[in-house]
């Protein structure tokens, strides 16, 4: 974390002529405390046509932000794309426009928490989540080593998991550490009653990391069995996606409160894939929004 005298030049925070956050394109006020973020850009509009009204649209690459009033409170919807690389950018700069003066360049006197939650979609790894259930992530498991690269992340790390982690992984040196945050407590509880829970594991790809193989094969061909296999008291992998882990330990970091929801349209011990992927996302839109304002 920076100290409040520190001032933050041209090249570490990117400020357009509009005074807003490069990538994102969005200055403080266009952003509410409780924003929910979605890998796809079309995903944003199926969320915001739910508003029963819309005070702000931004669009920057693939970073679409809507912002209005669901049940009269105010809610921002912003797409990230895929991966964590694409987190740690919207994070940080959701961070830097509530909380940096964009004149000044320099932290503001007041802190802004927000409410970060990730909708998603994802693949099950244990057999009795059904396809189509919801996922509540209590924890992010990092395989993807973002968080590696932040001085002080281990502070906040689940380290009993992690250790657990990799000596039941046989978890070699050429591998990132898996680092492991906690969901926002209060978030976690509003959403968890009727769905399923545990470790979300976050891989750094689609293919060989969550150990598809088409051409080239995965460095374990075990690699699912032994993610379903990892069992700490009870505390099971539920999961497999691209963005939990690093939503989980940046915002923790930068005192955000953070959850991902995903609904999920395949399961991959069953070997079965969603028939209706559209409805299934409809429905964890209309969940997570009752859920969110109530």
């Amino acid at each position: 974390m920076t100290t409040k005298q520190q001032f933050f030049p041209e090249t570490e925070l990117i400020v357009t002529d509009k005074k807003t956050v490069y990538h994102i394109d969005l200055a403080p006020d266009q952003i509410a405390d409780d924003i929910i973020v979605v890998g796809d850009q079309g995903r944003v509009e199926k969320i915001s046509r739910y508003f029963s009204k819309i005070e702000h649209k931004a669009e920057h690459r693939e970073f679409v932000t809507h912002t209005g009033l669901f049940n009269g409170k105010r809610v921002t919807v912003l797409s990230t794309g895929i991966g964590t690389d694409n987190i740690d950018i919207v994070v940080n700069e959701l961070d830097a426009a509530v909380n940096i003066d964009l004149e000044k360049r320099i932290l503001k006197e007041k802190m802004r928490s927000l409410n970060i939650i990730r909708l998603g979609t994802s693949g099950a790894l244990q057999a009795e989540i059904p396809v189509n259930g919801l996922v509540v992530s209590e924890y992010g498991l990092g395989l993807d080593g973002l968080l590696n690269f932040y001085e002080g992340y281990e502070k906040q790390n689940e380290n009993h998991i992690s250790d657990a982690f990799m000596k039941h992984m046989d978890w070699t040196k050429n591998l990132p550490y898996p680092y492991c945050y906690k969901a926002n407590e209060t978030l976690f509880n509003k959403f968890k009653e009727g769905n399923h829970s545990g470790i979300t594991a976050t891989a750094p790809g689609f293919y060989g990391p969550q150990g598809r193989q088409l051409r080239l094969n995965p460095f374990k061909a075990d690699l699912n069995d032994k993610l379903t296999a990892f069992d700490l008291n009870g505390l099971k992998i539920t999961n497999f996606e691209m963005e939990t882990s690093a939503l989980y330990g940046l915002g923790k970091m930068l005192g955000h409160s953070c959850l991902t929801v995903c609904v999920i349209i395949a399961n991959r011990v069953r070997k079965e894939f969603t028939s209706d992927y559209h409805k299934s996302v409809e429905g964890l839109i209309e969940k997570a929004l009752e859920r969110l304002t109530s």
